[in-house]
Formats: C-alpha cells, structure tokens, sequence
C-alpha cells in the first residue's frame, strides 16, 4: 500500500511497510551463537597453525643442538636451547679467504640496484600503458601478460645467451639485468595505476605540471602499495639469489652463496645448516610482516589471485 500526501505543489509518497518483506529479511540476517564463533576461531587458529609450522620449525631447530636435530618424530620446541650453531657458522665464515664482510657487500648492492631499477622502470613503462591510448598498446601489454605464464627455468636458457651476448658474464648485472626486466612489476603498476582518476592527471596538466612531476609527485604516491610490494617480493628474490651460472668469480659471489657452500658438509653440519636457513629467511619475512596490508592491497586492485 501506498500513501500519497499532497503539501502545497510537493507529491510524496510514502511506502509501507511490508511485513512478510520484512520477516524475510530478518531471516536472511546471519545469526550465529558464542559457541559458532568459537568454533570458528578454533578452525581459523588450526589452519594458521598448520600454515606456520615449517617457519616455527626453521627457527626452532637453529636453536637445537646436534642430538635433538636427529630425534624422530622431531620436537617442535628445542628442549636445551643453544647458540653453538650460530657460533660455528660465524667461525667458518671467519676462516674462508674471502671476507664475510665482502659478501655481506655483494648481497646489499645486487638486492638494492636491482630492486630500485625493476621499481624505476617498470613504473615509468606503466605510466604511459595506464594513461595513454598508442598504437600497439593493447599488443604490448598481451605480451607482458603472456610472458608471466613461463618460469624462471624455462627462461633461464634465453637469459644465459643473452647476458653471454652483451659481455656481462661474471658481473652484478649479469644477476640485476635479468631482475630489473621482470614483467610481473610492470603488471602491478599498470593494473593499479588504472584506478587513478584521469581527472586529476588533466587539471595537474592544466596548472602546468610537466609529465615528470605528474609521475613523481601524483601517480607515484597515488601507487605507494604497488611499488611496496614490488620492493618486498625483489628483495626476497635477490637476497636469496646465489648467482647461479652467471657469478664465477669467488669474490663477486652473494652471501646465500657462501653460507650455502659452508653448511654443506658432513653430518656434523647439521646444526649450521639449521642457522643457515633461519638466517636467510629472517629478513624476508620481516620485510612481509611490516608491509603485508600493502601486499594484499594490490593483489585486490590489480586482480591477481
């Protein structure tokens, strides 16, 4: 039923309410009890648990001694804990002709240059796909898509012939090149630069800032949850990079390298091998806690899964 009040020339009209409308409503609201959360908190706890044990493990058994890293079934928690593993490692790095400090050197240059140059170029070749209409645009960016599809093992041959080609075997760029290249950036960056009003790219036109300043001081920060998560998943890329076929040079090696080489070993070893795996996981996963709201941010936007 439908009311129709007349005030002056103003015709409103004012709908009843419906009860069966609303008791169907009412029935579709979710009603779940103490109990249903509770078992709900207990399932979510039981597959977070079940998603975190291969990382409680890795830092658990870093603190383990030797006797405990060979019980079975293996204990969760260490029952003596103990620094000797960290201890050893630190003494064999110590006794290499190499200094630790000049692989600690190589890792922090490789990661830095080739994380700000994957970031750099893959946003400035964004820009103009997001927010420019060129021939061969729709084209290019298929292409972009497509070469997503192929692992790092099925490009590794291509990457070897090229990087031989250009002279750069057994230099940092050998390693940065390739990483600076990612097409997974220029993706990211492409797909979140879209939301991006063209409205407000046209009035900062209009008071006459320059295409650099639009990039620099607009987009770029419009885009601070893409380019995070771009530092983040190269980070962990290159820190753990240990210059496959294209480092030969024992001097120019990263640090994932040199820990590898020194906790392979006998079964003495077992113990340094725990402290390296914790080592080289430490600080990626630190860099994934601080930034994971920005991570998932733009995996939403951009439509990855």
């Amino acid at each position: 039923m439908i009311n129709v009040y007349l005030h002056k020339e103003t015709i409103v009209e004012i709908e009843k309410p419906n009860p069966i409308k609303r008791l169907l409503t009412k029935k579709r609201q979710l009603n779940r009890t103490i109990w249903g959360d509770l078992g709900l908190f207990i399932l979510l706890l039981g597959f977070g648990f079940f998603s975190a044990y291969p990382l409680i493990m890795t830092v658990s058994n870093s603190f383990k001694p030797l006797d405990e890293l060979f019980l079975f079934p293996p204990k969760l928690l260490p029952r003596n804990i103990t620094f000797g593993n960290f201890k050893d490692l630190f003494e064999l790095i110590g006794n290499s002709w190499v200094p630790f400090s000049r692989y600690f050197f190589n890792t922090i240059f490789i990661t830095v240059l080739g994380t700000a140059g994957h970031v750099l170029f893959a946003s400035m070749c964004a820009y103009p796909l997001a927010k420019y209409k060129f021939p061969g645009k729709t084209l290019f960016f298929s292409l972009v898509v497509y070469s997503l599809m192929f692992t790092p093992h099925v490009t590794s041959i291509p990457n070897y012939i090229i990087i031989t080609k250009l002279g750069l075997i057994d230099t940092f760029l050998a390693v940065v090149l390739p990483a600076i290249a990612s097409s997974l950036g220029l993706y990211l960056m492409k797909q979140f630069m879209e939301q991006i009003p063209d409205e407000l790219i046209e009035s900062a036109k209009i008071d006459g800032a320059s295409e650099y300043r639009i990039y620099l001081q607009i987009v770029m920060p419009l885009v601070k949850p893409a380019w995070v998560t771009l530092i983040i998943l190269l980070f962990q890329r290159l820190w753990t990079s240990t210059g496959g076929s294209f480092i030969f040079s024992e001097e120019k090696k990263p640090l994932s390298y040199a820990l590898i080489q020194i906790a392979q070993g006998s079964v003495e070893r077992a113990g340094t091998i725990a402290a390296v795996a914790f080592i080289m996981m430490i600080v990626p996963v630190t860099f994934f806690i601080i930034s994971q709201s920005k991570i998932l941010e733009t995996f939403t936007t951009s439509g990855m899964k």
